[in-house]
């Protein structure tokens, strides 16, 4: 397939004329009615006389009543000439002509049909009558296309429509070659779906049958945009006709698919992986029109329909990001494109959450260009069941996107719908949709009978021509060619077909390719202990003292906050005393530290510059203008960003994790303002951070910080639901921990760049533990030989020797167990906390054990409650550890809140009496005498 065969791309239209202001297109299309219907008089008469008009003052209000209507008119059609345009390829919604749009409703009546009207230019007429203006209106606005434009504010991005569809002379237009070439890609996209139904009857393959024009149009992206300066196309799409663009439009050999239907693996066998449906594979490739090589990427995704929209915008983003491709009146080179399903587009949330991030800053991709496969219905719901909008596509008037309506059984229309959407949007940068009206042949899959549900509508769709024998037909009409050109080009597509299934049955895929290009030098583990492995973080005195300086200087332009001033001054007391260091400091010298190795930083989450809890202050606002100053930035070598994400977390955290995908040399970091805000992104959680690598041998990097801790704040603002995340850890697949050290967490996140693989990290972030005076490092713990450790022994716990029992705890409450313990007097019990929970560190744990030769008894230490928490995760681990230090101890006893439907109470004594009684059960102490030590505490 060369080239020549995909030149398929309209002539780009006459420019109109130049307008100057005021003028009747300006008026047309204004919103606001900036001109009062006085001004447009005076503006009507000057124009009537210029023109030669009578001079009788009657005549020219006659005249002028005349303009401004047919003005009225105009802008009618231009709102709602939509609603007359000829959509549905079916003939099933019957949508009558809106009265407005008839010129009878404007006062045009009998023999004022064919009076001249004077038009200034509008449309590209000077005077026509009133019979004329309505024929050029219907063939701009009621045809195959039906325009949504007028709702964007911007005067001069509703021109930029008008110029390329207004006026008598403007039409869908193609070359002969073209028409041949958009005919071509329609049979390859039908004989594609009939191929795949006649070789793997029964199976799934959710075709595109019914929607092929969409393949052409797709290609018309690629090439038009190649010319316009894109360099880079990322995609996104469920499941319809997923296999199909795979194949026509990404040109994934069709050997390799067929192979995958045989129940083959794209990727070697040992590379390991669980594998996943052919139609949610993604994959990448080049292709080049006229000398123009695009590379593209189409992103896996899972049955969550929408999930996949956000990780193709954080994508886009680091790719852009790669290219300098990100500010003012860039944004050029790397395209998004998403495919979407009416019914998923009109339902999902998640389509505005990615709405949300146009134009948004540190989430802008400079306009993402959206197609909708309108099959008129979801599964087997109808849209009237399913939304309350006459379109699927109503959602993105929200942000002022242009929106496309398109016939699909008219392949030229939507090809040049797709043109019109690539030019727009690498001309402003700006969300477009193209909301392909089609039908879907067969069922929600191949094995469903959709007549269950539709019979009227699969009664038609039976006994409807497919779209390609309605473009052959009209092209043998327009005499572009003869009655046998279809059923050629069928044959040698078949022919090649063929070929490539017989070479499927011996195809052997090359090598994996997830370590290619930006991943080079990366690899996964070469086995469990790998990924348990540590090395060496701590970082030279030079630097730690350098980065304290950056830390605690703002410079004199800046006027911060004079409460503000304590916490610099309390940040200098630790670089000069080389105590006390918190948990934020900690944090920044881990960012500034990585940055002068040269590697980005990216940190996003709601309220993240300051921090949720008044502790992070990454960004100084001055008091007077408001202008900000951000010491990390100021490091060399990296690029470090803090952003104050939109109030959403699916679609923040789905965008994170696009982002660390393409991006493994930069620490990406997601923060929720309180754990439990993860909850509204479990779907992100679940398909991709805890299983992509498994599933589509796709490695990720990305940092999740939940602030847990129980604290009191009742039960949503306690638990960042800690239990989830390791019931989803197998195969280390990502890494859980609940850090209670400053040091440690700067460790932690070093040690996340510096070895050579990436694994998704969860942690439990602090809350009170942010100021806790127990919770802080010293100098000396950041700098020289340090790494992060795994587990950590109180200071002052008793003696190897004289330990009779171990409570092993994770996070906030190791703090509180060591203050009753040393108030309680008890000389024989250690504190052991699980600073990593997954992967389990069960070696340095049975080491731990191995030097307490009295060891009697082994606590299991939790806030949550029973059914919550670490508890049914870490019991059996803790076993083994305790067998393989061959202690006479077996199993441990748990120490917790009994289990619970809720989270944690929200009221305030019953916290204090749970927290008194778990702390009490764990000593071995009188339950009340601990609750009371705490109450006068």
């Amino acid at each position: 397939m060369g080239n020549e065969a995909h030149d398929f791309l309209p002539d780009d239209p006459q420019p109109g004329p130049s307008w100057g202001r005021p003028d009747w297109r300006g008026v047309a299309d204004d919103l606001t009615a900036a001109l009062d219907p006085t001004q447009m008089q005076v503006a009507v008469k000057a124009a009537a006389g210029k023109a030669g008009a009578p001079s009788d003052p009657k005549a020219i209000e006659e005249a002028a009543a005349d303009s401004i209507r047919a003005m009225m008119l105009v802008r009618t059609y231009r709102v709602r000439g939509h609603l007359g345009a000829d959509l549905d390829p079916l003939g099933l919604s019957h949508q009558n002509l809106p009265a407005d749009l008839d010129p009878a409703y404007h006062g045009f009546t009998g023999a004022a049909l064919d009076r001249k009207v004077y038009m200034g230019g509008t449309l590209g007429l000077e005077w026509a009558t009133v019979r004329e203006l309505v024929d050029v209106l219907k063939r701009n606005y009621c045809g195959k296309v039906g325009y949504e434009y007028m709702h964007i504010a911007d005067v001069e991005e509703r021109r930029f429509i008008q110029d390329r569809i207004e006026g008598g002379d403007k039409s869908i237009d193609f070359t002969p070659e073209g028409k041949k070439a958009i005919l071509g890609a329609v049979i390859r996209g039908e004989q594609y779906e009939k191929f795949l139904g006649k070789k793997y009857v029964g199976t799934k393959r959710f075709g595109l049958d019914g929607g092929e024009s969409m393949i052409p149009a797709l290609e018309a992206v690629i090439k038009y945009g190649g010319q316009l300066g894109v360099k880079e196309i990322v995609y996104g799409m469920a499941h319809r006709g997923r296999l199909n663009v795979l194949a026509n439009v990404l040109a994934k050999p069709y050997r390799v698919i067929f192979h995958e239907f045989s129940g083959g693996t794209a990727n070697p066998e040992d590379v390991g992986g669980s594998g996943d449906v052919k139609y949610h594979l993604g994959t990448s490739t080049d292709r080049e029109f006229d000398g123009i090589k695009v590379h593209m990427s189409l992103q896996p995704n899972p049955s969550h329909l929408e999930t996949v929209d956000p990780i193709v915008l954080g994508k886009t983003r680091a790719q852009q990001a790669f290219r300098d491709d990100i500010g003012q009146g860039k944004h050029k080179q790397v395209l998004p494109v998403l495919i979407h399903g009416d019914a998923a587009f009109a339902g999902q949330g998640i389509v505005w959450e990615c709405f949300g991030f146009s134009g948004v800053k540190g989430y802008n991709t400079g306009g993402c260009i959206h197609f909708v496969i309108n099959n008129q219905i979801g599964f087997t719901t109808s849209p009237q069941f399913s939304r309350g909008s006459p379109y699927p596509s109503d959602v993105a008037k929200g942000v002022q996107a242009p929106i496309l309506h398109v016939n699909g059984d008219d392949p030229e229309a939507v090809t040049f719908a797709c043109k019109l959407a690539i030019d727009y949007r690498q001309t402003f940068g700006r969300d477009i949709v193209v909301d392909m009206w089609c039908y879907r042949r067969f069922g929600h899959n191949e094995g469903d009978e959709p007549s269950f549900t539709q019979p009227l509508m699969y009664a038609q769709i039976k006994k409807h021509p497919a779209v390609s024998a309605l473009y052959a037909q009209r092209l043998i009409q327009q005499g572009v060619i003869d009655k046998d050109y279809g059923a050629e080009v069928e044959m040698r597509f078949t022919q090649t077909l063929e070929q490539e299934f017989d070479a499927s049955k011996g195809y052997k895929a090359n090598e994996a390719d997830w370590f290619a290009g930006r991943w080079s030098g990366l690899h996964a583990p070469a086995d469990p202990e790998t990924a348990r492995r540590n090395i060496h973080t701590g970082i030279e005195q030079k630097l730690f003292d350098s980065l304290g300086r950056t830390l605690t200087t703002v410079p004199d332009s800046v006027q911060i906050h004079k409460t503000l001033t304590r916490v610099l001054d309390a940040k200098r007391e630790m670089f000069t005393s080389g105590q006390g260091f918190d948990w934020a400091t900690a944090e920044a010298l881990a960012f500034g530290s990585l940055l002068s190795e040269g590697f980005g930083v990216r940190l996003s989450g709601q309220d993240s510059g300051r921090g949720t809890f008044s502790q992070r202050h990454a960004v100084w606002v001055d008091q007077t203008d408001e202008h900000k100053y951000v010491p990390l930035s100021t490091v060399p070598h990296g690029k470090f960003e803090v952003h104050d994400s939109p109030l959403s977390e699916y679609g923040v955290l789905g965008f994170e994790y696009g982002y660390a995908s393409a991006d493994p040399k930069s620490l990406v970091l997601w923060e929720a303002q309180f754990g439990d805000f993860a909850n509204g992104a479990q779907i992100v959680i679940d398909q991709y951070i805890a299983s992509s690598e498994s599933k589509w041998l796709r490695a990720n990097g990305l940092v999740l910080l939940l602030p847990h801790g129980y604290e009191g704040q009742g039960p949503e603002h306690s638990s960042a639901r800690l239990e989830r995340y390791l019931q989803l850890c197998a195969q280390d697949n990502m890494q859980v921990c609940n850090i209670t050290s400053p040091a440690n967490y700067f460790h932690v996140l070093r040690r996340q760049m510096h070895r050579p693989f990436r694994k998704p990290l969860i942690i439990m972030t602090p809350k009170s533990l942010l100021r806790h005076p127990m919770a802080k490092s010293e100098a000396s713990e950041f700098v020289g030989e340090a790494h992060f450790k795994r587990i950590l022994s109180d200071r002052n716990g008793s003696p190897d020797e004289a330990t009779k029992r171990v409570i092993l705890c994770s996070g906030k409450v190791a703090y509180d167990l060591m203050e009753a313990r040393d108030a309680a007097e008890i000389t024989d019990t250690q504190i052991v906390r699980l600073e990593q929970l997954y992967p389990f560190p069960g070696e340095p744990l049975a080491l731990r054990f191995s030097k307490m030769p009295n060891l009697e008894e082994v606590v299991w230490c939790q806030e949550e409650p029973r059914n919550n928490g670490s508890w049914f995760f870490v019991e059996p681990f803790i076993e083994e550890a305790l067998i393989a230090a061959k202690r006479n101890v077996t199993r441990p006893r748990y120490a917790g809140r009994v289990g619970s439907a809720s989270p944690a109470t929200g009221l305030a004594k019953r916290h204090e009496a749970e927290q008194g009684a778990l702390l009490g059960n764990a000593l071995g102490l009188s339950v009340r005498s601990e609750i009371r030590r705490r109450k006068k505490a």
